[in-house]
Parts: structure tokens; C-alpha cells; sequence
């Protein structure tokens, strides 16, 4: 399965398509032509239900703490980027700020936003409530609050209170997870459900019908910041707390741009329902094939973005190289490509149909089953 996140880029494409004037129907025009631009465009593998999907809105706020950050604008006012502003230095100085999470269920909204949608297109494209990926990435909503540096010098400075602080989070997350049970919130995630990183929910382990409870879903974490960790460390300060919440998901995926090699063989080796693995361009290709060789845990490739994001040509031995060390790394491991974090593409739609097909040709000539 090979598919493009648009998101990130969909403003190099969707302005010029769209034809509402009014705000509201901009939004609603922007959200039905971002379904179709990767099929008629780009020609690739993603998804197009034949329903308007509605998922129940949600909140969580860390700590009852909530995010702040600094961006940074270009001229014309595009967001560059950003910088958390920490609320917490000296962790056992300011351990008093870590109260309890602040968590909220809206079924009210998602059943008035499925009424309006049907309203408006319910003849020809009806709106369903639909389920996705739960959510939970403990060490990102920890440098949300705390710089990196100081949350790394926290394990050494105050390795009993960096301990309880994740408790502390972890236990509010599987908090969260009963309200969601309560509330009747949770919804199949089997049958091509939004699965975060790009992806999708398919599987026939998990119940098709609901309501359902955390441990009949599919799960998402990752843990980015543990990148600059020693395994040892991961496995001490990190993974039990993952672990716990992970416990609650019927089956999860694993994984953003850190290297998951490192924290293979003493911790995410045990997860008995991990299905997918991140396998970005830090990852050591060929190690990670081998490990999942023959394995019901999917190799979920996040290519280089440089390849398709840079210049407004293709480099395409570059792109062929690429996806023929990929193919022969993943030989033997169920395979799938999600190419995110491309933010520009030079207004060039059909450098990514390009992109796409020679993707598609390095897999069918030196990926084998």
C-alpha cells in the first residue's frame, strides 16, 4: 500500500480548486476535494468512503496544564514554526504545578455536525459517525510543559519524580479511556478508520460493531523524545508507562521519525498486540526487515521527504534507489509506504503522480513476498 498525507502540502493544491465563497462552504468544499486529490491526482492507494466520516470530538489536557508556544511567521504570514513555552524548570521545584488531567467526551457535537452534514448532502453522500485510533504519546505532552534538555536532566536530577510524573500521566490516559467506555464513545477502527502517522485501521481481530471498549480498538503512540535516550534509559524511565497504556488497546501501532531499532529487543519485542512499526528514515532498514520478517507487524515505511519536497523535479534514480533498498529491506514483512511531512511541493501535482508510480515500480520489481 503506498499512499501521499496531503495535508501538510494540501496549500500548494486545494485554493486553486476551490469554488465556494463563504467561509463555511470553503471549509466544507476544502475537506470533500481533499478526499479526491490523492485519486484523481496523484493516483495512489488512499481511501475514499463513500460516507462523509464524523469521529466524536474530544480533549485532553495534560496535567491540567494547558499548551502554549511561540511561532515563528514568514512575510506572507505562513507558520515556520514554533516553540513550546516550558512551564516547568526545575521538576522538583515545580512539581506542585502537575495537577490532574482535564478530560472531555462530546458525543452532543458529533451527533449535531452528523445532522447538519445529512442536511446539506445526505441524499447523495450521507454523514456517519466513525471511529478512529485512540491516542496517547506520554514523553510528547511531558516536552509540550518541560524543555527536552530538561526533561532528560530530570531522569538523572530527580529519577523518582520523573517516575511519578509519568504515573501520574499515564493513570490519567487510562482514566480518560474509561470515560470513553462510559460514554459509549468508542467505535469500530477495522475497516479503513483513521490510524494516525497516514494510515489506516484494517483488521479482523477487532469487532466490526459497537460500542466498544479501549481494548476492541486500535491504539497510537510514539516516543520522538526518547531519541536522544540509551535503551537502558528508554527501558527504565519510558517503556513501563507505555506499556501500560498500550495494555489497553486491542491492537496498536508504534512510531513517528525516531529510531525504533534501539528499543526493539528489551521492549517493544514483548507487545503481544503491536501490528504496525515506524520504520523512518533513522531506522536501520535492513535490522528492522529481519526482525519483522515473517511477523503480523506491519513494515510501515516513512520515506525521506527531501525526495518528493525538494526542487520542482523529481531526482528519479535518487527516488528509485531509495524505494529499491526499501523493497529489499522489507522483503518478507507486509509492507506499507506513507510518505508525510512534505510541506511544499512548488505547486508541481504531478511530480507526486511521478513520484508515485516510481515507487510502485522499484516494489514490484525487488520487493518480494
Amino acid at each position: 500500500m503506498v499512499t501521499i498525507e496531503l495535508g501538510t502540502f494540501a496549500g500548494d493544491i486545494l485554493p486553486g480548486l476551490l469554488l465556494c465563497q463563504g467561509e463555511e462552504a470553503r471549509a466544507l468544499e476544502w475537506e470533500l476535494r481533499s478526499r479526491l486529490v490523492n485519486h484523481l491526482l496523484f493516483e495512489d492507494d488512499s481511501l475514499i468512503p463513500g460516507y462523509l466520516p464524523v469521529t466524536i470530538p474530544t480533549s485532553f489536557v495534560p496535567f491540567g496544564l494547558p499548551v502554549t508556544a511561540r511561532h515563528a511567521l514568514s512575510s506572507s504570514g505562513e507558520d515556520l514554526g514554533h516553540h513550546f513555552n516550558a512551564q516547568l524548570s526545575d521538576l522538583e521545584e515545580d512539581f506542585h504545578k502537575l495537577g490532574p488531567s482535564r478530560y472531555e467526551v462530546h458525543l452532543d457535537q458529533a451527533l449535531a455536525r452528523q445532522a447538519e452534514l445529512n442536511e446539506l448532502f445526505g441524499d447523495i453522500l450521507p454523514a456517519k459517525l466513525v471511529g478512529h485510533s485512540l491516542y496517547a504519546c506520554l514523553t510528547q505532552d511531558i516536552v509540550h510543559i518541560m524543555s527536552m534538555e530538561d526533561m532528560f536532566f530530570s531522569m538523572y536530577d530527580y529519577p523518582e519524580l520523573f517516575h511519578k510524573m509519568m504515573d501520574m500521566l499515564a493513570g490519567d490516559y487510562l482514566a480518560f479511556f474509561d470515560l470513553l467506555e462510559r460514554e459509549e464513545a468508542l467505535l469500530p477502527t477495522t475497516a479503513g478508520e483513521h490510524l494516525a502517522q497516514g494510515s489506516y485501521c484494517f483488521t479482523n481481530e477487532l469487532p466490526a460493531q459497537g460500542p466498544l471498549t479501549t481494548r476492541q480498538v486500535w491504539g497510537y503512540m510514539d516516543s520522538q523524545e526518547s531519541a536522544g535516550l540509551s535503551p537502558a534509559m528508554y527501558a527504565e524511565f519510558v517503556y513501563p508507562y507505555y506499556e501500560r497504556v498500550s495494555s489497553r488497546f486491542g491492537l496498536y501501532s508504534y512510531g513517528c521519525c525516531e529510531a525504533v531499532d534501539p528499543f526493539w529487543e528489551d521492549c517493544l519485542s514483548t507487545a503481544t498486540n503491536l501490528r504496525k512499526l515506524s520504520i523512518s528514515p533513522w531506522c536501520k532498514e535492513e535490522k528492522m526487515g529481519e526482525i519483522l520478517r515473517n511477523r503480523r507487524i506491519v513494515y510501515l515505511r516513512k520515506p525521506s521527504p527531501n525526495l518528493l519536497g525538494v526542487g520542482s523535479g523529481l531526482d528519479e534514480d535518487a527516488v528509485r534507489e531509495h524505494f529499491r533498498k526499501t523493497a529489499r529491506a522489507a522483503s518478507g514483512c507486509k509492507l506499507e509506504i506513507v510518505q508525510r511531512d512534505v510541506y511544499h511541493i512548488n505547486n508541481t501535482p504531478g511530480k507526486v503522480k511521478q513520484y508515485v508510480r516510481l515507487i510502485r515500480e522499484s516494489l514490484e520489481e525487488y520487493w518480494k513476498p
